[in-house]
């Protein structure tokens, strides 16, 4: 289908992005063809569908760097068992049958939310890569997903036996590599550190869990077969042994020191900041979070620690980029636009920098800045439309009017959202 989408305001992804009007989008089935004047030589319509956008604003797609698509986010008061839920759901054909449809229809919710690309960073079994076939291949909607299956671990580690294999030695650690990519995964993820279900001391999240033997074995394995690895790490000591053997993106972060920030540029790696999950534990009432007074306390230190990652990177240079880590207590598969709310709010960054970093810079962290995050021509028509503006508002976020991924249009997308999660996160936009 040849489009036009004429009548909208362009905000196209770029740093110094302005609201441009008086343009038209043309798209080529999946790829934007060019932008014309609509005034100009090149505003010929005839053979294109018009698809008239009333005044309203358009921008590139969200990008979410961190997902994880086994759960909701919905919060319960009782943690569950997420080893036994995994066995469970792997245990014969039919509840595999059932759990790959229950993750696909969240990775929906994320594209009718306003996200046309995700990044899965620890899944069931090989759910990720199917879904992420089958939405290529056209049998089921969703976003473009850059998929990682299950990720590494150790005994005792974070997400062991879950999301994660369990690794004892630096061989092992490798061998579960070449088992991940045997499934043709996008990206390899580690559990390095723990967090702040993991912390059995009160000030000591992230403690260091898996053996720079053994994150160095796990990195050389998936970079010779020309994977990037992405880290679990949520302490100061962990950051430095992910980069300092070869981990390419730091998930979540903690305060950093000179050394941290020579070992960034050094390994030309960059800080994915998840600050969704953390505030819960850091600014809920415990009556709300259900989190113990130990973990309210670790949390507030990871809060930080990600807020502290995040300034000092930007202010060496160093490119960051925004996840939400999905499935999370309180952080769902449809809340992209709090995490960009969050990281304007907690990090001081302006509203056209916080939509810039989750499109053109979460595109070029992902590996696909030629293909999406920008409006531009060649670039895949992957587009958010909003009847207000984002840049004077990003709760214009909220409520979406249109999503376009890879040139396929949903008008007035839908999702169902939970009560209780809307009513105790509001209170923090």
């Amino acid at each position: 289908m040849r489009n036009a989408y004429i009548n909208g305001i362009i905000l196209d992804g770029t740093e110094n992005m302005v609201p441009q009007q008086g343009k038209i989008i043309f798209t080529d089935g999946s790829k934007i063809e060019k932008i014309a004047d609509a005034a100009g030589p090149d505003a010929d319509l005839k053979g294109y569908e018009i698809v008239d956008l009333g005044g309203k604003y358009i921008m590139p797609g969200l990008i979410n760097l961190h997902v994880h698509l086994p759960s909701s986010g919905k919060p319960s008061k009782k943690q569950s068992d997420p080893v036994k839920l995994v066995k469970l759901i792997t245990s014969n054909g039919l509840l595999r049958k059932i759990g790959i449809k229950m993750c696909a229809g969240y990775a929906r919710t994320q594209l009718m939310s306003g996200v046309t690309t995700i990044r899965t960073v620890g899944g069931v079994a090989d759910f990720d890569t199917i879904i992420r076939d089958d939405i290529n291949a056209g049998k089921i909607e969703g976003p473009r997903i850059i998929a990682s299956n299950m990720a590494v671990s150790v005994e005792g580690g974070h997400m062991a036996h879950s999301l994660a294999y369990a690794a004892s030695e630096p061989e092992e650690a490798a061998a579960y590599v070449r088992k991940i990519a045997s499934d043709k995964p996008d990206v390899i993820k580690l559990m390095i550190t723990g967090g702040v279900l993991d912390a059995k001391v009160k000030g000591e999240p992230g403690e260091l869990k898996m053996s720079p033997e053994l994150v160095k074995a796990a990195c050389d394995e998936a970079h010779a077969l020309g994977l990037k690895v992405a880290a679990h790490v949520e302490s100061p000591e962990g950051v430095r042994c992910a980069l300092e053997n070869g981990v390419d993106t730091i998930e979540h972060g903690a305060r950093p020191d000179e050394e941290i920030i020579r070992l960034f540029k050094e390994r030309g790696a960059y800080h994915v900041a998840t600050l969704s999950p953390a505030l819960p534990f850091a600014k809920f009432d415990r009556s709300v979070s259900n989190a113990s007074e130990m973990e309210q306390y670790n949390g507030k230190i990871v809060f930080e620690g990600i807020i502290d990652c995040a300034n000092d990177c930007l202010k060496n240079g160093i490119p960051v980029g925004l996840g939400t880590d999905t499935g999370c207590p309180y952080v769902t598969q449809y809340d992209m636009w709090r995490e960009v709310n969050y990281f304007h709010k907690f990090c001081g960054v302006s509203n056209a920098f916080a939509l810039h970093t989750a499109t053109q810079v979460n595109a070029q962290i992902a590996g696909l800045g030629d293909v999406t995050g920008t409006i531009e021509a060649g670039k895949d028509a992957d587009f958010v439309v909003t009847s207000a503006n984002p840049l004077e508002n990003l709760q214009a976020l909220r409520n979406i009017s249109m999503v376009v991924t890879r040139g396929n249009i949903y008008n007035n997308p839908k999702v169902k959202k939970m009560a209780q999660v809307e009513r105790e996160l509001d209170k923090f936009i």
